[in-house]
């Protein structure tokens, strides 16, 4: 059997074992900047007094903006990046 960092045996056989402890080795910087380039969220915002919807990547950077969050998931999309809601 394998054994992880910790000396845990079994933890790494499995896809899902190795990703795990992938992400556990992170730093903070890395794991902050982790989907910047495949996620992007959109989240309500008043624009001079006008209901929009703002489309951030994932490490918070402003990509652009909307009227509604239909369009903003279809640029998303267009844009090749999986849409995410916050709320």
């Amino acid at each position: 059997m394998n054994s992880d960092t910790h000396g845990v045996t079994g933890q790494t056989e499995t896809p899902e074992g190795a990703q795990r402890l992938a992400l556990k080795s992170l730093s903070p910087q890395d794991f902050a900047r982790l989907g910047v380039q495949q996620i992007a969220y959109i989240r309500p915002v008043v624009v001079d007094g006008n209901r929009a919807i703002a489309i951030h990547a994932a490490d918070g950077t402003p990509i652009g903006a909307a009227p509604n969050a239909e369009l903003a998931v279809a640029a998303i999309i267009q844009h090749e990046l999986a849409p995410v809601l916050v709320h």
